[in-house]
């Protein structure tokens, strides 16, 4: 999957916008100000996706290409490599599970109040 690719899937979605808050590299995506995933665009070979910590596990005992969030907290987050043993199709499926997860955890007001 190609960046352009993955940031128009991003984009697409309610309350999400981009923006690089750590430096010119990093890619972030937040969905009404809370971050679902990052990306390097210089070295695109991977994204940090938040996931649900037993299904973490899983998948990190499933795929080669799925280890522990690089620089983020390991119980919560994936990193996810590019171009290994995970398809676009499953990649689209991890960023989702991500922004769901991150959409839910909002208060009820916020997503609620703000149509897509």
């Amino acid at each position: 999957m190609y960046l352009e690719e993955l940031r128009a899937h991003c984009l697409q979605k309610k309350g999400v916008n981009e923006g690089f808050p750590f430096d010119q590299r990093t890619l972030v995506f937040k969905v009404f100000g809370k971050m679902f995933a990052l990306m390097d665009v210089e070295e695109f070979d991977g994204i940090n996706l938040k996931c649900d910590p037993e299904k973490a596990v899983d998948l990190r005992e499933r795929y080669q290409a799925i280890q522990p969030g690089f620089h983020m907290n390991k119980k919560h987050w994936n990193t996810i490599r590019l171009f290994d043993d995970v398809d676009d199709a499953m990649l689209i499926a991890l960023v989702d599970h991500s922004y769901d997860l991150v959409f839910a955890s909002l208060p009820k007001k916020i997503r609620d109040e703000n149509p897509h």
